[in-house]
């Protein structure tokens, strides 16, 4: 908790730098997609899949996106609070690496999947360095549901504040069960996804999510 904390801290220190933020692109061809964020010098900080990834960087460059944006694209603007996963975080990197020195972290007790490239890690040591590192680094959302569908995930809770990654996982994660926990209201239909799926698994082999929670996770939420 005491690295949460910093790293929150640390971000939002980082973002009080320069003029920041970040635009949802939805829809056209994501190669294309790409290349018009690239081109503007911005940074594709959450490649989410299902026709979802997110540019970041200054407030002119994003500007520019909207006045050029890819061919059959939309650029939403996201109402946050600077460019994270860029190179604009480079101080919180600094200041959560010298926490982590100072850190021991036993190995993840469930299936935990990596952000940076939808991976499994199971060292501790380097789940800890991911999480440092991930913090000016873009989120591979679209790896992350990929593995998922490899490992045979076939129900997904995401946890409070929760909506965001179950809309894209029904788009792409298409026969996956999921429910976003937005309420209590919404514990009671938690628990019917987890007596139908769950089965009778060892919990060692179960994957969880910090995000989205039930039968996926990744090291770190968006």
């Amino acid at each position: 908790m005491r690295f949460v904390g910093t790293r929150g801290r640390a971000m939002a220190q980082a973002a009080a730098v320069t003029p920041t933020g970040m635009a949802a692109v939805l829809g056209g061809d994501p190669d294309e997609v790409l290349a018009v964020i690239e081109r503007h010098s911005l940074t594709p900080a959450n490649v989410n899949g299902g026709g979802q990834i997110v540019a970041a960087g200054t407030m002119e460059q994003l500007a520019a996106l909207r006045e050029d944006p890819p061919a059959k694209a939309k650029v939403i603007p996201l109402q946050v609070a600077g460019a994270f996963h860029t190179e604009h975080m480079a101080p919180a990197v600094e200041e959560l690496a010298a926490l982590a020195n100072t850190l021991t972290p036993a190995a993840p007790r469930v299936r935990l999947l990596s952000n940076k490239d939808g991976q499994v890690v199971d060292n501790g040591d380097e789940v800890l360095q991911r999480l440092v590192s991930q913090v000016s680094n873009p989120v591979r959302w679209d790896l992350c549901q990929q593995t998922m569908l490899d490992l045979g995930v076939t129900g997904l809770i995401e946890l409070a504040p929760a909506g965001t990654l179950v809309g894209l996982a029904k788009r792409a994660m298409k026969g996956v069960a999921a429910v976003a926990v937005k309420t209590p209201d919404d514990i009671d239909q938690a628990r019917a996804l987890i007596a139908e799926h769950g089965g009778a698994a060892d919990p060692s082999s179960t994957t969880s999510t910090a995000g989205t929670s039930g039968t996926a996770s990744t090291e770190e939420s968006r």
